[in-house]
């Protein structure tokens, strides 16, 4: 059963996989078709054609390998300074670029000269390059929205529990008590396991990282602690005791390693699911998308350990990079965990929700030959024509996107060498839901 489980985690992530990939393309064809370009195909995957179906003069259809996808438009490049394909050379750099321009107008029709992706205006050509990306972010603002609001997210609560009987600084690492050890607020006070924090010192809240500052802020105050015990609100009250904690970031979130001297209670939360209102998850999302653009600008210092935990003997870390391979593994294992089916299905839709999330991020990039370079070979256009038009000098034209496929196929094959190396990891090392 579980490893049927497995299996069907696994599908159901590919289809989700697939799902936004087409829908990145729909971005793109619909703003070009919107635009007048001439789009012969809309595919996805790549490799052999398993279905195709042709309407109006595009072909739809879906290829064998589900790790990406395509729109072809016509005229992606301009043609040489004479008008036309240039002759062919015997540089190898010349080479990729007229093999490049040479494919951008193969199929070219009578009646394309004015259907040509390159006679855009610049903006235009922005905004179908950009469509793409902005499709994958605009599901994962969706399905970021659909688990935060309508399925809640686990998180630290006011309720108690566990209580400590003694104060023992965080920065030991025994949990015992000692005769020496002063007893804790919370047990002098009576806080029980099961408890709901309602107030602390006449504050209501039931945000816990706002408890967790008042009690911090609030070492040796004599403060009531207002709490729903069965059902009814009791008043207790305890001297907050000063003690070496975990340091906490201006986000709330634990510094491994590091202690300050701070107001103390005694007791540990407990875990629940909890719903959030738009406000939270706007804000959620906006830590989750600076997170997201951190761990990308961070990526070539992760490749040293990266190698380390594919082909030495060095630990996968939680935060390493993974591919396709290892989210559709951690959608397996999503489907064999022992919670219940609607939290198994709200982690899976953020799995989804993450992938586009990365998927807008990495399109991004201003590099060839991914959607963020053509975005920025347009920008690049208008504001030179721009600049031309202040200065009262000729149009120089549009900009030549050909020119930089040499550098294009030099980003291509290091995105493949860090895709194998990915991949390699995910196979023999994955990354495992703890």
């Amino acid at each position: 059963m579980t490893t049927l489980m497995f299996i069907l985690g696994i599908v159901l992530f590919a289809v989700g996989l697939l799902f936004s990939i087409a829908w990145h393309e729909l971005g793109h064809l619909s703003t070009a078709k919107l635009f007048g370009i001439r789009v012969p195909q809309y595919m996805v995957g790549f490799g052999p054609t398993i279905f195709s179906k042709k309407k109006g003069d595009t072909e739809y259809g879906v290829k064998a390998i589900p790790f990406g996808g395509y729109i072809r438009m016509i005229g992606m490049f301009p043609p040489g300074p004479d008008g036309r394909l240039e002759a062919r050379s015997t540089s190898p750099w010349r080479g990729m670029i007229e093999d490049a321009r040479s494919a951008a107008f193969e199929e070219l029709q009578p009646g394309d000269e004015k259907r040509l992706f390159y006679t855009r205006k610049p903006w235009k050509r922005v905004i179908v390059m950009f469509a793409g990306p902005f499709m994958n972010l605009v599901l994962a603002v969706a399905l970021f929205l659909t688990v935060l609001m309508g399925f809640g997210i686990a998180q630290q609560t006011t309720t108690v529990s566990t209580v400590s009987q003694c104060v023992i600084s965080q920065t030991e690492t025994r949990d015992d008590c000692t005769k020496s050890d002063p007893a804790s607020p919370a047990a002098e006070a009576g806080l029980r396991a099961g408890d709901k924090i309602l107030a602390f010192d006449g504050v209501r809240t039931d945000d816990w990282d706002k408890l967790s500052d008042l009690i911090r802020d609030n070492p040796g105050e004599d403060v009531p602690v207002v709490v729903e015990r069965k059902g009814e609100e009791v008043t207790l009250h305890a001297t907050i005791a000063t003690n070496k904690v975990a340091k906490k970031d201006s986000d709330g979130q634990i510094v491994q390693g590091e202690y300050v001297t701070a107001g103390f209670l005694g007791f540990s939360s407990a875990t629940g699911v909890v719903k959030q209102d738009f406000g939270q998850s706007v804000t959620w999302m906006g830590d989750r998308i600076g997170d997201a653009v951190d761990s990308l600008a961070a990526l070539p210092a992760k490749i040293p350990a990266l190698w380390d935990a594919a082909f030495g003997d060095g630990p996968r870390e939680a935060d390493s990079p993974m591919g396709v391979v290892g989210a559709a593994r951690v959608g397996g294992e999503i489907a064999t965990l022992d919670i219940p089916p609607t939290q198994q299905l709200a982690m899976f839709v953020m799995l989804v929700a993450g992938f586009n999330l990365s998927l807008f991020l990495f399109n991004m990039l201003p590099l060839l030959p991914l959607d963020g370079g053509h975005v920025a070979g347009a920008l690049w256009e208008s504001l030179r024509r721009s600049a031309a038009k202040v200065l009262r000098r000729p149009d120089p034209g549009p900009f030549d996107v050909a020119k930089l496929m040499p550098v294009a196929y030099v980003v291509a094959g290091v995105f493949v060498c860090f895709t194998l190396l990915v991949l390699v990891a995910d196979v023999v090392n994955p990354v495992r839901i703890t």
